[in-house]
Formats: C-alpha cells, sequence, structure tokens
C-alpha cells in the first residue's frame, strides 16, 4: 500500500501542467466560486423560515474580498512593475492587505453565523430561533468556498504565461 502512494506522490509531484494551469486554476476557482453562492441561494430558496437576509452580507463581502486580492499582481506586490498612482508598491501592498483582511473576517462572519446563530443560539437575547442548522451550514461553505476560490485564483496561476 505505502508503494502505492509513493508512486502517486511521485507522478502527482512531475505533472507539468504548463499552459494549461492558469486555466485549471480559474476553473477550479470558479467552481468553488459558483459552488459556494449556491449553498447561500439554495438555504434561502428551500429554509427561508430559518434564514435572515442579512446573513448574505458576509458573502458579498467575502466576494469584494475575491475581486480585491485578485486586482493585485505578484509584480505589483514585489515592486518590479507598478511605480505610478496615489501611493506606489505601498498602495498596492495595503489594498492587497485590505482584501485579505476582509475575505478573513468574511470567514470569521460565516463562522460567527454557524455557531452563534445555529449551533448555539442565544435564547435570551434573539427572536430568531431556527430550528434547521443547514442554513448555517450552507452559509459558512458559502464563505469558506469563495475565500479558498480566492486563493485559489490568486496563488493556482503564473503571471509569467501572461506576456
Amino acid at each position: 500500500m505505502s508503494g502505492c502512494v509513493e508512486a502517486c506522490t511521485e507522478s502527482c509531484a512531475n505533472i507539468d501542467l504548463g499552459e494549461r494551469r492558469n486555466k485549471i486554476a480559474a476553473i477550479a476557482a470558479g467552481f468553488l466560486f459558483f459552488t459556494g453562492w449556491w449553498f447561500a441561494i439554495d438555504a434561502s430558496a428551500t429554509d427561508h423560515i430559518n434564514t435572515k437576509d442579512i446573513f448574505h452580507i458576509c458573502g458579498v463581502f467575502a466576494t469584494i474580498s475575491m475581486f480585491m486580492v485578485n486586482l493585485v499582481s505578484n509584480g505589483q506586490l514585489r515592486g518590479e512593475s507598478y511605480t505610478d498612482g496615489c501611493l506606489g508598491v505601498m498602495g498596492a501592498r495595503i489594498w492587497f492587505f485590505f482584501g485579505f483582511l476582509m475575505g478573513f473576517g468574511s470567514l470569521i462572519g460565516g463562522a460567527w453565523i454557524l455557531f452563534g446563530e445555529y449551533v448555539y443560539p442565544s435564547k435570551e437575547h434573539s427572536d430568531f430561533l431556527p430550528t434547521n442548522t443547514y442554513p448555517g451550514v450552507a452559509f459558512f461553505l458559502q464563505n469558506t468556498f469563495i475565500f479558498l476560490s480566492s486563493l485559489m485564483y490568486k496563488f493556482g496561476r503564473t503571471e509569467d504565461l501572461w506576456g
């Protein structure tokens, strides 16, 4: 069994995706993004009684975060290709940092929605007492998949092929 695992590890390490790497990363990131929003829309459509419309705000901020993180190229972060603008390289780094900060915040917000509103709801301070936990899981998975999509699209591609 370990010989099979070693052979698989060796063959996977030697895969040269070349020109297809950007396409595969973009398709995988798009699929993760689509799946995340599908969970949130499904939760709201099938179990609207156990959801609040405000829970979609975390997904919106995760989406904005994805755009913010992926608008900055690696060359701009290293200072190789971005010299003009309001703040130059520092502005690109600040934009990138706040994009990731918003993504992590959305992920934490999704966890709060799941655990604070669905798993362990506060019966004294809330008029919202859901009877089903699926919407909480769906909103958490939405934010998780959008965050993973952002990471996949940013770090799964190479910029050398952009010519």
